[in-house]
């Protein structure tokens, strides 16, 4: 019988739920589903995007709403590269996520890349060529990942504040935040920016740290200046009302997942550990629950093969200048402990 294939290739949860979560899935009202989750009386898009509001302390019409992150990133570049203005240039991060080329490539946008770096073991956005870039190419869209995926980089607040103050406010600064509560418990900074700056729009999700891919449900923020953008992202009768309870139930237990965050960390340092001192492996500082691992590429094929003899899954990178490194997402301890020593056993043959 064929063992169950562990993914560490997708960055996804591989713990469970917070007891709140099983607790508002098991008790939830079915009679909820009978009516539309938009609050009319109050002009509001759902329970969610008002609980979001008070947790974040922005404005209700500056929270945006969609299913997963990924449907939030999409309706914006689709609504600002279909502008009147013809203006149809995205810049996005050279090593970034596939996703983010793919969605302007459907409203037939242009997309060019700009650099990282890399600073000894951790990779950096190179501001000084994207500011040259912004002035030369005057693009629509400047995508930003903080974290970034794969590179595990992310951007401070003060990083961030200085960029967006050189980037002119026709370009529209789009923040994929999904992995960004890994990095800190502070999120008083999206409300300063969002206030601060009028092309501004933060995208966050339940996916990633709170472990709820299959939940569908992300949310984001918005200057009060791109209103239009919000109309045209709502869904005008609501969300989806399970998925909205339980994202809630998520929100509030924070706690839970701080705790396998933790883990996470310990983790990160034993493969740092055991792994960086290896021959020809370099392991980079990651803010997220992924690592990204260089190795020798000659072991490539024997990496490989021992991992799928372990059904395991991990991200053989295949992009050009990173075709020599593997993405590994942080698994539970037990986990993380085969794969560390299914390397270390290749790389002492």
């Amino acid at each position: 019988m064929e063992k169950n294939l562990n993914f560490l290739d997708r960055n996804e949860f591989n713990y469970s739920p917070s007891k709140e979560v099983v607790e508002a899935l098991k008790n939830f009202d079915i009679n909820k589903l009978c009516f539309y989750t938009r609050i009319y009386d109050e002009g509001k898009k759902s329970i969610l995007s008002v609980f979001l509001s008070e947790l974040y302390d922005i404005d209700e019409t500056q929270v945006l709403l969609g299913y997963g992150g990924e449907d939030i990133l999409k309706q914006a570049v689709h609504y600002f590269l279909t502008q009147e203005d013809g203006n149809k240039t995205m810049l996005i991060p050279k090593f970034s996520w596939w996703y983010y080329k793919s969605i302007a490539d459907e409203v037939n946008g242009h997309t060019l890349q700009y650099p990282l770096y890399e600073d000894g073991n951790t990779f950096k956005y190179d501001f000084e060529t994207l500011k040259d870039m912004i002035q030369k190419e005057n693009p629509k869209i400047l995508l930003l990942a903080s974290p970034n995926n794969p590179t595990g980089n992310g951007l401070t607040p003060k990083e961030l504040d200085e960029l967006l103050a050189e980037v002119p406010s026709q370009t529209v600064v789009l923040i994929d935040e999904a992995y960004a509560s890994f990095v800190s418990t502070d999120t008083s900074y999206i409300k300063k920016l969002v206030n601060k700056y009028p092309n501004l729009i933060i995208s966050r999700t339940l996916s990633k740290f709170y472990g709820l891919p299959g939940l569908r449900m992300g949310f984001g923020f918005m200057s009060k200046e791109l209103e239009n953008f919000s109309r045209y992202s709502n869904k005008y009768l609501g969300y989806n009302r399970i998925s909205e309870d339980i994202a809630i139930a998520a929100l509030k237990s924070d706690a839970h997942y701080r705790n396998i965050a933790k883990l996470m960390n310990e983790d990160r340092e034993r493969y740092e550990k055991e792994i960086g001192v290896l021959p020809g492996f370099k392991v980079y500082e990651s803010v997220a629950n992924f690592i990204l691992i260089k190795y020798p590429i000659e072991l490539k094929e024997a990496l490989q093969k021992a991992f799928a003899e372990q059904s395991y899954k991990v991200k053989f990178m295949n992009e050009p200048d990173i075709n020599t490194h593997l993405r590994i997402t942080l698994g539970r301890p037990e986990q993380n402990r085969i794969v560390i020593d299914t390397i270390k056993e290749i790389a002492s043959k």
